[in-house]
């Protein structure tokens, strides 16, 4: 196994199990992790989708993993997979186009990167707010049976995991084993029955998983599993609906709101990279300003802005 040496700039933090950012959910999984090891945003460690697929993906693979993790990240859901080939890769870039978070658990150390050749998109998701992650010392080098660990990671931290195309057997396939194991709920893009590449995914659905088989089905789910995703048309001040006044960034900014109630600083940093142009701190207050004139968010006693209950 080739490994290249090349490092991803960014905060290093080692995260206990007795520090805030560990996530409760992987105190839960089987053999929870002593220590996280993490290149990036630390509070990027929360709870979201997990989108994974197979290395060798088909363009059908590939195309869903980027449709559906865009769709996620546009409102606001975290998304979470392995940084391999294939899937793993469209999902994790799906939501860097969409200004979305991203994390990606590793099967080795984050200084030791695998595969070589996604040292550009590991740095991006850093970059982009997101996080690497691993339960193993920086420098550690993969092992094929590091791969199959951190697969209960991945499911462990995600409400919910999408197996976007998996054969049988697979490393995915796994990843939805241990979503199972940790009781969370699995959906499942079908695939033609003649399709090797989607025997797996085929066959969870016969075993129980949600079966994705269009954008309505999906934006159904995340809003059953993650909530107040679904905004309906709200009349914004002087007539016209939310989309119709406020900027396709403005738009991004409050999805991600709506998808977890977040602090002013949280919100500052993020518009500075969403804002078209001009002041920053200016534009998200005037979004934020909009957005609760029309009742799709509100701002809670606590400081932090969420999705407004009435709207839901």
């Amino acid at each position: 196994m080739s490994v290249e040496q090349d490092f991803v700039m960014g905060p290093r933090t080692v995260v206990e199990r007795d520090c805030p950012w560990f996530p409760e959910s992987l105190k839960q999984v089987p053999k929870p992790p002593r220590v996280l090891y993490v290149l990036g945003d630390p509070s990027a460690l929360r709870e979201g989708l997990a989108v994974v697929g197979a290395r060798k993906a088909t363009p059908y693979g590939t195309g869903c993993a980027r449709r559906f993790a865009a769709i996620a990240a546009r409102k606001g859901v975290s998304i979470l997979s392995g940084g391999a080939r294939g899937c793993d890769a469209a999902a994790h870039e799906a939501a860097l186009a969409e200004g979305g978070v991203t994390v990606a658990f590793l099967g080795g150390g984050c200084d030791r990167l695998y595969p070589p050749e996604h040292k550009d998109l590991f740095q991006r998701i850093v970059d982009g707010g997101g996080a690497l992650v691993s339960e193993y010392p920086w420098a550690m080098p993969p092992l094929p049976y590091m791969f199959r660990e951190r697969n209960r990671l991945i499911a462990g931290l995600a409400k919910a995991t999408l197996i976007v195309e998996a054969g049988l057997p697979s490393g995915t396939f796994s990843t939805a084993d241990e979503a199972l194991s940790a009781n969370r709920d699995v959906w499942a893009v079908p695939g033609a029955i003649t399709a090797r590449t989607s025997s797996g995914a085929n066959r969870l659905i016969r075993q129980g998983a949600v079966p994705i088989v269009d954008d309505d089905s999906f934006e159904d789910e995340l809003m059953a599993t993650f909530g107040c995703l679904k905004t309906p048309p709200q009349r914004a001040p002087g007539g016209g609906t939310p989309s119709g006044f406020l900027s396709e960034e403005g738009r991004r900014l409050v999805a991600l709101v709506q998808g977890q109630p977040m602090g002013l600083d949280a919100l500052l940093d993020r518009g500075a990279r969403l804002c078209p142009e001009g002041d920053a701190r200016a534009w998200v207050f005037s979004q934020l300003a909009q957005a609760e004139l029309a009742g799709v968010i509100r701002r809670f006693p606590d400081g932090t802005y969420g999705p407004d209950g009435q709207a839901a």
